[in-house]
């Protein structure tokens, strides 16, 4: 391994540090309207952002081109503009950057530690078997198949994944809302995917290197992420890039504890306007029941943002992994 690790697309400021910028992101994925949930990730990452004077970048997570839609991609800009979230850089685009994931893929390939893997997710779900709510730990199958071996599998019409070697290095960190975090990447990740059989990059590899590129110091998104975030750090060792503070917030769940979902259309805009009438009424109900606000008076993100501070919204905040939609 070299001993200075290649850049790609870097800002020189890429996480908080004292008299640096801070920018977050809003990063949604064109599947579907909006839903309480995705509002409330935004809204928190608004409110961090702007509280500390900084800026926001809007991204668009376009990487699944099956499930995007074009009419999302505009509906979800129009969607931040009703609620008075705005943005001030971007839109960027995932299906503009495949040049800069193949210049950090290219990166980890020369250095060895990225390798074909032709396990279908019924091969990973019997080797592994998680329980309930776990992610499987690949057990590396693929990772020291001979080039006979390779061959064999690629005769047989397997088209090959690619996954990145992990070592035995514990990734840690200090998460704003939900504190000391950490993993073992070996034991409790395995090697992770950074291209798709399909070709198309994996979120990890994507979401790190935009991340680096659009100058993100400051990443608020919802706790299901939270277990993704050392293997995104170990990415930002390997190509030499800065580690963004995070900040995890609860989900909002509906009835028997089942996350809100785009599929299921659960708490979407459409219905939260029929609902509450105003994108006010809106955002000042979401801010209350999330401890984001003392109460779930109509508000603008602006007026949120005047009595806003990350400590009190700490204080308030009535669990850090679920809340129930209301």
């Amino acid at each position: 391994m070299p001993a200075q690790p290649k850049q790609v697309g870097c800002h020189s400021s890429g996480s908080e540090s004292a008299g640096a910028p801070v920018v977050g992101r809003f990063a949604p994925s064109p599947t579907g309207r909006m839903h309480a949930g995705n509002v409330y990730a935004a809204l928190a990452a608004w409110l961090v952002a702007k509280s500390k004077g900084g800026r926001i970048v809007l991204r668009i997570e376009d990487l699944d081109r099956e499930r995007s839609k074009t009419a999302y991609i505009d509906q979800v800009q129009r969607d931040f503009e009703a609620l008075g979230l705005y943005w001030d850089e971007g839109p960027y685009f995932q299906h503009d950057r495949d040049e800069a994931y193949h210049a950090a893929f290219d990166i980890l390939s020369e250095r060895g530690l990225i390798y074909p893997c032709y396990c279908t997710r019924a091969d990973l779900l019997a080797a592994s078997a998680p329980h309930r709510g776990e992610k499987p730990v690949y057990p590396g199958t693929c990772r020291h198949l001979s080039a006979e071996e390779r061959a064999e599998r690629e005769a047989g019409g397997r088209a090959p994944a690619m996954r990145l070697m992990v070592d035995e290095r514990e990734l840690s960190l200090a998460d704003a809302i939900q504190g000391p975090y950490g993993q073992q990447l070996k034991r409790d990740c395995g090697d992770f995917l950074v291209r798709r059989s399909d070709g198309a990059f994996a979120y990890q590899l994507a979401v790190v290197v935009d991340d680096a590129a659009q100058g993100v110091t400051s990443v608020v998104r919802g706790v299901d992420l939270l277990c993704s975030t050392p293997q995104q750090m170990y990415l930002q060792e390997l190509l030499g890039l800065p580690h963004p503070t995070y900040a995890h917030v609860p989900l909002l769940i509906g009835e028997r504890d089942r996350r809100l979902s785009k599929r299921d259309k659960d708490a979407s805009l459409e219905e939260l306007l029929e609902r509450f009438r105003t994108p006010q009424a809106i955002v000042g109900h979401i801010a209350g029941i999330t401890g984001l606000a003392e109460s779930d008076e109509p508000a603008t993100p602006e007026e949120l943002l005047g009595r806003f501070s990350l400590e009190q919204f700490l204080g308030r905040i009535p669990d850090l992994v679920q809340i129930p939609w209301r």
